[in-house]
């Protein structure tokens, strides 16, 4: 009976783990697009701005 808990406990620990890898690669892919999208948003601001001077000048 030992035996049966232990592997059990164990087979529940690594699921653990494999569910905490999932979710911290999914985090960081998730903040690494938030990141391009907030650079691509700054490029655009960037280049309307510089096409407002090039009409002015």
């Amino acid at each position: 009976m030992a035996g049966n808990g232990t592997a059990h406990a164990r087979r529940e620990q690594v699921k653990g783990e494999a569910r905490r890898t999932v979710r911290r690669a999914v985090g960081k892919e998730r903040t690494t697009a938030e990141g391009r999208t907030e650079d691509d948003a700054r490029q655009t601001e960037r280049a309307e701005e510089k096409a407002k001077d090039v009409c002015r000048h």
